[in-house]
């Protein structure tokens, strides 16, 4: 049983969202799921008790409403911040289970909002680190420091290319250098996974961004080879547990 008196809001109210739910619970409220959403989460990357409190109650109507789908996977999502409700989150692990089936079954039926779908899959996973940086690759960049001369190195994969450079304050990017894409059938952990979702619902420009991501690149300076993906979650891979941030070793055997 929750105790609501506990579960502080984003507001700081402890009676609102238990209110609210019985609201939705009972019709589809559009006043009361913008207010939910408000109170839920802050600025979508802040959560707070009664975020976690109602989450199993989100997952449950998330089977049949969208707004409950959607709310419920950006609490999931933003679980990696400094939230200080470890306990609670553990004890939503069978509702994050159940809310990974509503999502996939979601991302089956090639909805409109993919993107935001498969980041909230991602995170349900515990793949929260890149749940947070991947894009649709139309227009991405991603900053890395070289693993063997420590140069800061752009990782450009988009609209214009997909290629390695040092970046200058007036030149833009110089010194391109192509990455070099994994092929399907050497990607493995967190990459083959993305990958064969992405391929399994015919997203095709997201599938082909994955194998760049989780490819190689060339150092402009030192013309070191190194993986994208390795470098890039060594330097941003959020601070959690050893558990929930299993990103690092996995990505390691992609290389």
């Amino acid at each position: 049983m929750v105790n609501w008196a506990q579960m502080h809001d984003c507001l700081g109210d402890v009676d609102r969202v238990p209110e609210l739910l019985v609201r939705v619970e009972r019709e589809d409220d559009a006043e009361a799921w913008e207010e939910l959403d408000l109170r839920l989460v802050l600025e979508d990357s802040m959560v707070f008790p009664a975020s976690f409190a109602a989450l199993p109650r989100l997952v449950r109507l998330a089977q049949r409403n969208a707004r409950a789908r959607s709310l419920a996977a950006v609490i999931v999502r933003c679980a990696a911040g400094s939230h200080g409700c470890d306990a609670l989150l553990e004890g939503c692990a069978d509702a994050i289970d159940e809310l990974r089936g509503v999502l996939d079954r979601h991302l089956r039926s090639r909805p409109d909002d993919y993107l935001v779908t498969f980041l909230g899959l991602l995170a349900a996973e515990g793949q929260y680190h890149w749940s947070a940086v991947v894009d649709d690759f139309a227009d991405d960049f991603y900053e890395v420091a070289c693993p063997h001369c420590a140069v800061a190195v752009t990782i450009a994969i988009g609209g214009y290319g997909r290629y390695s450079a040092i970046r200058d304050w007036d030149l833009g990017d110089v010194d391109r250098r192509d990455l070099r894409p994994a092929p399907a059938e050497e990607l493995s952990g967190t990459g083959r996974w993305m990958h064969e979702k992405c391929v399994r619902d015919g997203q095709a420009a997201l599938a082909e961004g994955i194998t760049y991501l989780f490819g190689r690149a060339e150092c402009p300076r030192c013309a070191s080879v190194f993986s994208v993906a390795d470098e890039y979650t060594s330097a941003n891979c959020p601070v959690m547990s050893a558990s929930d941030c299993s990103s690092a070793e996995e990505l390691r055997s992609d290389a």
